[in-house]
């Protein structure tokens, strides 16, 4: 008789390939519609409900629940800078599919030089984000917070990359620069859940619940760039507080 741990074992890879399959279908489905509208239409507005779409559509066919709490702390009408938790893969379908407005996201310049790849994220209105030199550096920043004041609202992890015990990593100080420079709220947001559906140094999928409580939004204009610092310990603490009620508060769980 094959033991039930290997059965069990077997039923995750099975529901693991079947995600992923999933997920890239419907990325190769939707890819000759985007190449289509790209050239089109040059709003960025079409990108958002496709990647909408696809957050939601990834989260179903990996079992996943995604709960939200404090939307209204979001803007319906005014750009804004979103900051979050960086846990797992999946907290970019999280927010993809589940935060009620258009964003877009910022992105290394490399990416741009990608054919259809850079042309359809400059259509998407991402922020392009160049590094090699402090002057280059400075440079994309005033474009960024440019574009954002124009009325392009973006999403940012303030830690650069994935947490691999689910702590919150030390912030950059890129995003709090760009908030300074734009002049506009940051809406903080807690990721909760995500790590334990797909890790950082994983592959397997395990079905769950994310949880995102977004906090209320922080004014970056009441701080200077002197006071940079500050801003982002205002920014740290508001995000790890909703963290913490997105891991404790029992109401998600009913």
């Amino acid at each position: 008789m094959v033991p039930f741990k290997n059965i069990l074992k077997f039923w995750q890879l099975l529901r693991t390939a079947c995600a992923y399959f999933m997920i890239v279908l419907y990325l190769l489905a939707a890819a000759p519609i985007i190449f289509l509208v790209t050239f089109i239409k040059r709003s960025g507005e079409w990108f958002h409900p496709i990647g909408r779409f696809w957050g939601r559509w990834s989260m179903f066919w990996s079992g996943v629940n995604v709960r939200v709490k404090g939307c209204e702390h979001i803007s319906r009408k005014g750009p804004q800078i979103l900051m979050a938790n960086h846990q797992s893969n999946y907290d970019v379908l999280a927010l993809l599919g589940y935060i009620p407005v258009r964003f877009t996201w910022t992105a290394k310049k490399e990416l741009f030089r990608i054919p259809f790849l850079g042309f359809a994220m400059r259509r998407a209105k991402y922020i392009e984000v160049d590094r090699q030199s402090h002057a280059r550096a400075m440079a994309s920043m005033e474009r960024a917070a440019r574009q954002i004041r124009e009325g392009t609202s973006v999403m940012i992890f303030p830690e650069g990359t994935r947490s691999t015990d689910g702590s919150l990593l030390p912030f950059k100080k890129g995003g709090i620069m760009l908030a300074l420079k734009a002049g506009v709220p940051i809406i903080p947001i807690g990721i909760s859940g995500s790590r334990e559906i797909l890790p950082r140094d994983s592959l397997r999928l395990t079905p769950g619940t994310i949880r995102m409580v977004i906090g209320p939004p922080i004014d970056p204009c009441n701080y200077t760039i002197e006071k940079r610092d500050e801003l982002l310990e205002c920014v740290r603490d508001a995000i790890a507080d909703c963290i913490e009620k997105a891991r404790l508060d029992e109401t998600f769980k009913k």
